[in-house]
């Protein structure tokens, strides 16, 4: 009778996995948007590009816009950085917590992007990315900033520095794995 008990918990213990299913459509669906809004956000830059190369545009109003631009750019790239992040979260908890991606074992690309065996890789993939979002939205407030005294330009080479130190830690991780 115990082992029936036992037996019977056991087997609803294991499937109480598919609940991750949830977090998985969830961080795909959010990822999509993403991708979505980083795209629609690169395709209305693009189209507000050409008033650069009009003749008529003074001269302060083309650093404006040139200013805008690059900001622009750095926002579409933290988007497409934040949907990969939700892309990997999502790909990665399903291979580790339902099953194996069968259609991605045979292809190349997956182990490129895909080796995550445990919780440890899956954390390590997206430290790096979310690493990347946080040098690109540094950059962007780098570009806005306004350098009034020679502290902020101290701090501005701090935080090179610092960002310099957590990627050659990150890569110095990947060595010893």
């Amino acid at each position: 009778m115990m082992k029936k008990i036992e037996a019977i918990f056991e087997g609803m213990l294991w499937r109480s996995r598919y609940i991750v299913l949830s977090a998985v459509i969830s961080s795909l669906l959010a990822g999509l948007a993403m991708f979505f809004i980083a795209t629609v956000d690169a395709a209305y830059m693009v189209s507000h590009l050409f008033e650069y190369a009009l003749p008529s545009l003074a001269s302060d109003a083309r650093e404006e816009l040139r200013a805008a631009t690059i900001t622009h750019v750095v926002e579409i790239v933290d988007g497409y950085l934040l949907a990969t992040v939700l892309l990997i979260f999502a790909l990665g908890l399903y291979e580790l917590f339902i099953s194996k991606i069968d259609m991605a074992i045979d292809t190349e690309t997956s182990s490129r992007v895909l080796i995550i065996n445990n919780l440890d890789d899956l954390k390590s993939r997206l430290g790096k990315v979310i690493l990347m979002i946080l040098i690109v939205k540094f950059f962007e407030h780098a570009i806005n900033m306004e350098f009034k005294t020679a502290m902020d330009l101290l701090l501005l080479s701090g935080g090179i520095a610092a960002i310099g130190l957590a990627l050659y830690l990150s890569h110095k991780s990947d060595e010893q794995n």
